[in-house]
């Protein structure tokens, strides 16, 4: 549990500074910012993987590059289901996920809550 915790402050704080470094995006508050990593983490665990599977043969085709699409959907969506939270485009939706994507990972390293720290 302390796991999952962790994951989405760190995920909290990447929203604050995707939305405090592009322009496209804004947050309201820090509390939107913890309801938009908890609806992302949702979004990411339960349609995420439908939405891979269905699309499986234009991914292919695409040689993966469909993936950036679907990430975008999944942040246009959370866009639609958290008001204080608003997107402008599809531009700054897919910096957007490369930014928190790139960010959560750098404080999850330092903060440490991969699984191989376990005792």
């Amino acid at each position: 549990m302390g796991k999952f915790f962790a994951k989405t402050i760190a995920t909290a704080l990447a929203v604050l500074v995707a939305a405090y470094i592009l322009k496209g995006v804004h947050v309201d508050s820090t509390v939107t910012a913890l309801i938009v990593a908890l609806v992302l983490g949702l979004l990411n665990s339960f349609i995420k993987p439908i939405l891979i599977i269905l699309t499986i043969p234009i991914t292919i085709v695409t040689l993966g590059l469909f993936l950036l699409v679907i990430n975008i959907i999944i942040v246009k969506l959370a866009a639609n289901l958290v008001s204080g939270f608003t997107v402008d485009g599809w531009l700054a939706a897919l910096l957007f996920s490369i930014v928190v994507s790139f960010v959560s990972s750098l404080i999850e390293a330092i903060i440490g809550t991969d699984e191989s720290n376990k005792s």
